[in-house]
């Protein structure tokens, strides 16, 4: 419903510049905003649309507040106002208590009589479910797992035994928790399976997107602390623990037993090995693999920009030839050292 630039600025801790009385009912993007929207410039990359948008009120920077005569919520984080602003005008609309009658809910489970149970779904026995949980059309809820308070699975869901999802979670459709991690021992030439036993335990406000797949534990744990945000088709392998406040973008893979630290960022289709320690506060840049423990905060960047294919052949050549060129250097170093000294001018046989 509208909802007043005034009430907007209250309820975000933004400043109020302009008519406080204009209503606004959708945020828009400034290109495609109109009438009764807010736009927000969080990019200085858009800041020429500032002039030519057609909405009501916008969401700016206080070096930007200049620029336009419209209505606005100033502040120094525009990109986090327009975040809670979204979420102030774009309720998601409520789900009816109970289970819908093609639900199958084991005898043994308790479900929170607020929370929704949707076409199709399953509960397994003694697993629990949550005030105002929400439980998708399809999704799969395994035995002894535990749902918290305010969990959203959409659909087609599946959580395998024993695995605990904190409150206020979501899960996006696809998601998978608690396969089996990728455990095996070889023996003459075969593989045996070596029984996964641990479980995922996943902390408070975790979101994980599409098509995901965390692995549980193989003896301990598997571990996703609270407010981690993963995006789409990440692959989290058995024993991994992943610390708060991480964010990790979409088609990652992280290798059984790495601890990755608190507020990490990790870019698109990053590759992370097994068995590493990942500091705090690190940032990996998107298609970087990472082979190695971070033992230092910062951002670590292991690959470079597209080329020309003809130039990109170029430098494989060269790179395919630094072992060689190493080697000619010390060469060359060695026979520098090795090589006696040259008489300074005045000092050879003969000299004054």
């Amino acid at each position: 419903m509208p909802t007043s630039l005034a009430e907007l600025a209250l309820r975000t801790g933004a400043a109020l510049d302009g008519d406080g009385a204009v209503q606004v009912w959708r945020v828009a993007t400034l290109e495609s905003a109109g009438p009764g929207t807010i736009a927000f410039l969080a990019n200085p990359k858009y800041r020429s649309q500032l002039a030519s948008t057609r909405a009501s009120a916008v969401i700016v920077a206080p070096e930007m507040a200049g620029e336009t005569a419209l209505p606005k919520l100033v502040s120094g984080y525009p990109y986090t106002i327009y975040a809670k602003v979204a979420a102030i005008l774009h309720v998601a609309p409520g789900v009816a208590a109970g289970a819908h009658p093609s639900a199958i809910v084991d005898p043994s489970a308790k479900i929170a009589a607020s929370a929704a149970i949707g076409p199709n779904a399953v509960i397994g026995a003694r697993a629990v479910v949550g005030e105002r949980a929400c439980i998708g059309a399809g999704s799969v809820v395994g035995a002894g797992t535990s749902i918290g308070d305010d969990v959203v699975l959409h659909a087609h869901v599946t959580i395998y035994d024993r695995c605990i999802v904190g409150p206020r979670g979501v899960l996006h459709s696809g998601a998978v928790i608690g396969a089996d991690g990728f455990g095996m021992a070889e023996e003459n030439g075969r593989w045996l399976k070596i029984p996964q036993i641990g479980r995922v335990v996943i902390g408070a406000d975790v979101e994980i997107g599409a098509n995901t797949t965390i692995d549980r534990g193989a003896i301990d744990d598997t571990v996703i602390e609270n407010d981690v945000k993963l995006d789409n088709q990440i692959q989290v392998g058995h024993n991994c623990r992943i610390g708060a406040h991480t964010a990790i973008a979409g088609c990652v893979g992280i290798a059984g037993s790495t601890r990755i630290g608190k507020n990490c960022k990790i870019g698109g289709a990053a590759m992370v090995g097994g068995h590493l320690d990942i500091c705090d506060d690190v940032v990996i840049s998107g298609a970087t693999q990472i082979q190695g423990s971070i033992k230092v905060p910062g951002i670590y960047t292991g690959t470079y920009p597209g080329l020309p294919h003809g130039q990109w052949r170029q430098v494989q050549s060269i790179f395919r030839r630094l072992p060689e060129l190493q080697r000619r250097v010390r060469r060359l170093e060695t026979s520098a050292n090795e090589a006696p000294p040259v008489d300074a001018p005045g000092q050879g046989k003969g000299g004054a």
